[in-house]
């Protein structure tokens, strides 16, 4: 009988230590594309300052800083820049946002012609932007009457009523 014996005498390859930090620049640039991938999709900065603290981290892999040590250089970098540079930058893209007001905010201080005569503090304006609201007396003003061609200002909103109060004409009287 023959005995079968291995001919083949290689060995298995395994990952010494120096193979992971050589290679880890690899991973930091996986790191790295998945942090703007989702920085992508959420657009509040925070991934693109971790994205940022990775890009740290791989320099430090290319000129053959330990593992342990990339990754804190990544951590403190990207800690550093969310609390040091992101907070700024928000306050500065927020701060040239459009001035202009809206809805309720924009009716305010809207100047208005009474349509219908008030009866019981309550009447029908129509405002400068062309809108007719249903509107009541600032309860200060209630003892004047309001008659249709009256002019008015909005001085609040309650719910779907204009709160209007008589404009002051130049004479110093109030229509």
């Amino acid at each position: 009988m023959v005995a079968l014996v291995p001919t083949d005498t290689r060995e298995v390859p395994t990952m010494d230590a120096n193979a992971v930090v050589m290679y880890a620049w690899i991973v930091w640039l996986a790191l790295i594309l998945i942090f703007i991938i989702i920085e992508v999709f959420t657009l509040d900065f925070t991934f693109l300052m971790i994205a940022l603290g990775s890009i740290g981290g791989l320099v430090s892999s290319l000129v053959a800083v330990p593992i342990w040590g990339q990754i804190i250089i990544a951590a403190v970098l990207a800690v550093l820049l969310i609390f040091g540079v992101r907070p700024p930058l928000l306050k500065r893209l927020r701060h040239g946002s459009d001035p202009t007001l809206s809805n309720i905010e924009a009716l305010i201080g809207t100047s208005g012609v009474v349509t219908s005569a008030f009866a019981a503090n309550t009447g029908y304006v129509k405002l400068a932007n062309g809108e007719t609201w249903t509107s009541r007396l600032l309860p200060a003003a209630s003892g004047q009457p309001l008659e249709p061609g009256d002019h008015v200002i909005v001085v609040a909103i309650d719910g779907a009523t204009a709160v209007v109060q008589p404009t002051p004409q130049p004479g110093g009287t109030v229509l």
